[in-house]
């Protein structure tokens, strides 16, 4: 498997851990000081991504899924990768994206131990 391919299915995981809406899951792949920046919030760390998580997917977010597509995925030498993309909300029970939920988003990764792990995630408005 492509370097591209494994961090690209460090993605996919995530995507899958939204659609079941698992807290834990989610945040596998991440780093424990991994970041994520949310419109109107900064997430210093994995607990604290999880922590948010958990409360969406209980709350607002319960039986959603998001979307993501891959605009451009770039390694910055053998062991940081970084993903650009678009990505959307689908509320459960809709079959298409909420259009005021659609963003742009920044993954950073990093491998360590011969895994990828994600290291920070920023998305805005798209």
């Amino acid at each position: 498997m492509t370097a591209e391919r494994q961090v690209l299915a460090v993605l996919d995981e995530v995507y899958a851990a939204w659609a079941a809406n698992a807290a834990d899951a989610f945040v596998a792949p991440y780093d424990e000081v991994a970041t994520a920046i949310l419109p109107g919030a900064f997430l210093p760390n994995c607990e604290a991504i999880r922590t948010t998580m958990a409360t969406v997917f209980a709350g607002e977010l319960k039986g959603s899924k998001a979307v993501h597509e891959v605009q451009d995925v770039r390694f910055v030498g053998t062991d940081a990768a970084i993903v650009v993309g678009k990505g959307a909300v689908v509320p459960s029970g809709q079959a298409d994206p909420d259009p005021a939920s659609r963003s742009l988003e920044t993954w950073v990764l990093s491998r360590r131990g011969g895994a990828w792990r994600i290291a920070a995630f920023h998305n805005c408005a798209a």
